[in-house]
């Protein structure tokens, strides 16, 4: 049976250890109100920055590294969404985002044409390449692009692995295979050595290393992925494989709850002379090149 007075005793020991807590903890605060000044500019939580992005610019990591930069620059947070050129143009029209970096020029222009973005900004090139197994059994090495593309078609002699996803890459791969001659609804059915994987360019290195098939790939992504890869570089020549990205703000007038004026500030961050020139080192001292050139004010041309 417990007294009264033991009742009392036991509530007290309950109540007094919280509002000692509860204390401490207001303490805290006021020590971190009244704490050192920080360089970092003030946040507000409910300020974000929506960012549609190629998975190329996101699958080298560049994103990641630039992201904490621009971050703490602008104190803001960015939701960055990767996926194919052509599902990012979409975020853009929708209004879903607020800025886009992708890289399929004539989308791009129409894209602005159209009204929904203000300016396209070429902020960095690399090249795209086609890739397959060191063995080449299709015998298409150091060929043109396009004399590769078509002798693939004629004889159906290696399996090639497309994303099939409507991104930049896969439009650089339709504007070759209609280069080469052919059209690519005719190709999606020449047979079982044409592959579509739905995907981005990781998984579908991926899956073309796996099958020792050819396929397609921005530069840096190759690098990025090459340590997991039984796969070479086959074609690397010719001007149809450059490969430029660009930055986009979403168009005010079109989506008026855009942000715009931090788009702008993120497409003058990455074309900034500082930025530039991190973008231009970026993955030398582990790949022992860089996988992007910075071209902010000069796009090179095919």
């Amino acid at each position: 049976m417990i007294r009264p007075n033991q009742r009392r005793w036991t509530a007290k020991n309950i109540i007094m250890p919280l509002l000692t807590l509860i204390l401490l903890l207001s303490l805290a605060g006021m020590v971190g109100c009244v704490g050192g000044t920080s360089d970092v500019a003030p946040m507000d939580p409910a300020e974000r920055l929506r960012i549609a992005t190629t998975t190329s610019l996101y699958d080298t990591g560049l994103w990641g590294y630039l992201e904490p930069m621009f971050e703490q620059k602008y104190g803001i947070e960015l939701d960055i969404i990767y996926a194919g050129t052509g599902i990012a143009l979409e975020y853009g029209r929708n209004g879903d985002v607020d800025v886009i970096t992708v890289h399929s020029k004539s989308r791009e222009e129409q894209f602005v044409a159209e009204g929904y973005g203000t300016e396209r900004v070429p902020f960095a090139y690399n090249y795209f390449l086609i890739v397959g197994p060191e063995a080449d059994p299709a015998a298409i090495k150091d060929m043109s692009p396009q004399d590769a593309f078509q002798k693939l078609m004629d004889t159906g002699s290696g399996s090639f692995v497309s994303r099939g996803d409507d991104s930049g890459t896969h439009g650089k791969e339709k504007a070759i295979w209609q280069s080469s001659g052919f059209d690519y609804e005719t190709v999606k059915q020449a047979g079982e050595w044409y592959i579509e994987t739905g995907r981005g360019m990781g998984p579908t290195l991926l899956m073309a290393s796996e099958k020792q098939a050819y396929t397609i790939t921005d530069m840096g992504t190759f690098l990025a992925y090459k340590g997991k890869l039984e796969l070479v570089p086959i074609v690397d020549m010719g001007n149809i494989l450059l490969n430029v990205y660009s930055a986009i703000a979403i168009n005010p007038e079109k989506h008026p709850k855009a942000n715009t004026e931090m788009a702008n500030n993120l497409v003058g961050f990455i074309t900034s002379p500082e930025i530039q020139e991190l973008i231009g080192k970026y993955g030398v001292n582990e790949y022992g090149m860089q996988l992007f050139t910075p071209c902010a004010g000069a796009e090179p041309e095919e």
